[in-house]
């Protein structure tokens, strides 16, 4: 099975809240998630890399939350659904943002012309609050899968660390996905060249 086939099954099979059907219509029909890279030149750096990596990071975020000191200890005990939107939609902010292009490369000593992606982004929002607001317009998010999308990046990202911390701290799932994204994007997913 395919990466589009794949996230469309497990989309349909996990995500029935009110507006999940206008969302799923506006990515097969009215954007390009799954035909885009998930990088212009890291993860995923390639035709499908962002629907790839977003199933990886399904993969990881369910294996993660499923441990028994998540459940336990931390109490992760989320629904098949949350665990579906937050892991398919964290990135649905790099649609329509990757230009095919191509870039000057030395092969062999010579100058060869390679193909490689451009970031051109329309709606300059922020990376996880951009995720957030898209999918807000087609469909409501707890609180707490809004926060877990929108500080997916962890450290990693520009954000004040003290509301990275915060996030962290008060919505479990936000740790989760971040540890599923870190683990999907440095171990999964190799580094395109």
């Amino acid at each position: 099975m395919d990466y589009k086939a794949q996230f469309i099954e497990l989309y349909k099979q996990y995500i029935h809240r009110e507006g999940s059907e206008k969302l799923l219509d506006y990515l097969i029909n009215q954007s390009d998630f799954f035909s885009a890279p998930a990088s212009t030149r890291f993860h995923g750096s390639y035709p499908q890399g962002l629907v790839e990596h977003s199933l990886h990071v399904y993969e990881c975020l369910k294996s993660y939350v499923e441990r028994e000191r998540c459940k336990d200890v931390y109490h992760m005990n989320y629904s098949d659904e949350t665990i579906a939107i937050v892991s398919l939609l964290h990135d649905i902010c790099k649609i329509d943002c990757y230009k095919e292009s191509t870039r000057n490369v030395k092969v062999n000593g010579t100058w060869t012309q390679v193909p490689y992606y451009e970031f051109e982004d329309h709606l300059p929002y922020g990376h996880g609050e951009k995720s957030v607001y898209i999918i807000t317009g087609f469909m409501r998010l707890t609180r707490e899968e809004a926060f877990a999308i929108r500080y997916h990046m962890g450290f990693s990202n520009n954000d004040d660390p003290r509301s990275v911390g915060y996030s962290f701290e008060n919505f479990p799932l936000s740790f989760a996905l971040s540890v599923a994204d870190m683990e999907s994007t440095y171990f999964l997913e190799k580094e395109s060249k």
